[in-house]
């Protein structure tokens, strides 16, 4: 093992926010040291958004995140807002555009998201150092990291390491470990952004519809999100219920309103005085597919014309299609998971610096935290703005 070496901070994990925080460091004249165990930097960053990287929502405020402290985002998201990123997108002569719903995405590729990252680095002159594997920290006077690169000090310590979702691009319960190491509560972890799997007799009433969305209103614990739903071989997916799979806990019911804005008792005795011989199949067939349509006649018994059917009965056709409760097993777990829920107790950290309020020099950054988005770019947006307090806290130290 070589000799140590000494950094002003240390920066564990090279993903968004590990990335954004070791450049901002640095360019505050400080020596950074920023080690990754995978291979390259920003391997999720590579992969988001379809390739494309959704790095910022418009639309960001306190509201779209999940934790068990709800207001501690406030702090960083209004000293870093999408604003100030977007300036970032444009310094480097990034192309984007608006896809929905705030949702921004590069033209090209998310590479450039990481090459811009890189290159701030450089400017910063950050030691970048991939396929490096932390083996122990230690806290005596000074932070002590041991790595399959040597030992290296520094007065500063930031983990920035993720949570558990998509194991295949190296995450891992790195940081969290850490947390604990130095009695830093944590808020249990579970899936979040990640489709949901059907009990067994749902799933055989509708695997075979794989490939099928519409879109839905789709509700649980009082929380709402109207997008499209996805049918898939294992259950359910699509922006609806990725978003609704973060709120949704072991047990929890989620309910599907198939019609939502429409009141389809009225427009059901409407069509039984005008068309009485009209279907329930052709009733649905004007807004589901012929499969899905036919499906949901068979799923509820749905045989008679409109006309012979009472008005009792059409009240329940609504009623059944406006609270479609779907029985589920559970989800597909962290591997399809976009995010980890929970995670480092934000009780325990400062939500001006993201310094834990025991062990002073000691900052949690990123997905690590219990600081959950939504879907649509708002889990960037808490990667960069929390980067951002943590350097600019850093920064300012003498």
């Amino acid at each position: 093992m070589s000799d140590t070496e000494r950094y002003d901070a240390i920066v564990i994990g090279a993903g968004a926010a590990g990335l954004m925080c070791a450049s901002k460091i640095g360019a505050h004249l400080k020596r950074v040291l920023l080690i990754e165990h995978n291979n390259a930097v920003g391997k999720k960053i590579g992969i988001s958004g379809g390739g494309r990287c959704n790095f910022t929502n418009t639309g960001t405020k306190p509201e779209c995140f999940l934790s068990e402290n709800p207001r501690f985002c406030t702090s960083a998201l209004a000293r870093y807002t999408p604003n100030n990123f977007i300036e970032w997108v444009e310094k480097h002569n990034i192309a984007y555009h608006e896809k929905k719903l705030g949702q921004l995405f590069c033209d090209e590729s998310a590479q450039q998201i990481i090459d811009g990252l890189l290159s701030d680095c450089r400017d910063a002159n950050v030691d970048v150092r991939t396929g490096c594997s932390v083996t122990s920290i230690d806290n005596i006077g000074d932070f002590t990291v041991n790595t399959s690169h040597g030992e290296f000090t520094g007065e500063t310590l930031v983990i920035a390491t993720g949570g558990l979702s998509i194991a295949k691009l190296g995450a891992s319960s790195f940081g969290y470990r850490i947390a604990e190491q130095f009695d830093i509560p944590i808020i249990p972890t579970r899936p979040g952004l990640v489709p949901l799997t059907l009990a067994d007799d749902e799933l055989q009433a509708l695997n075979d519809l794989a490939g099928v969305a519409f879109d839905a209103r789709v509700s649980t614990n009082k929380t709402t999100f109207e997008e499209a739903v996805l049918i898939t071989h294992r259950g359910l997916s699509g922006p609806a219920i990725l978003q609704i799979s973060s709120f949704r806990k072991d047990g929890d019911t989620v309910h599907i309103d198939l019609a939502p804005e429409r009141n389809l008792e009225e427009e059901l005795r409407t069509l039984k005085n005008d068309d009485p011989k009209s279907t329930p199949f052709a009733f649905l067939n004007q807004q589901f597919s012929k499969r899905f349509a036919q499906r949901l006649c068979e799923h509820f018994s749905w045989i008679k014309p409109i006309g012979e059917t009472s008005d009792k009965d059409l009240r329940k056709m609504a009623e059944q299609l406006h609270h479609w409760t779907i029985p589920l097993s559970g989800t597909e777990g962290y591997p399809k998971a976009e995010v980890t829920c929970g995670g480092v107790d934000t009780r325990a950290l400062s939500p001006k610096t993201m310094e834990s309020r025991d062990v002073t020099g000691l900052y949690f950054i990123g997905e690590v935290v219990d600081v959950t988005g939504w879907l649509g770019g708002y889990n960037f947006q808490w990667a960069w703005a929390s980067a951002h307090a943590a350097a600019t806290a850093i920064g300012s130290k003498n």
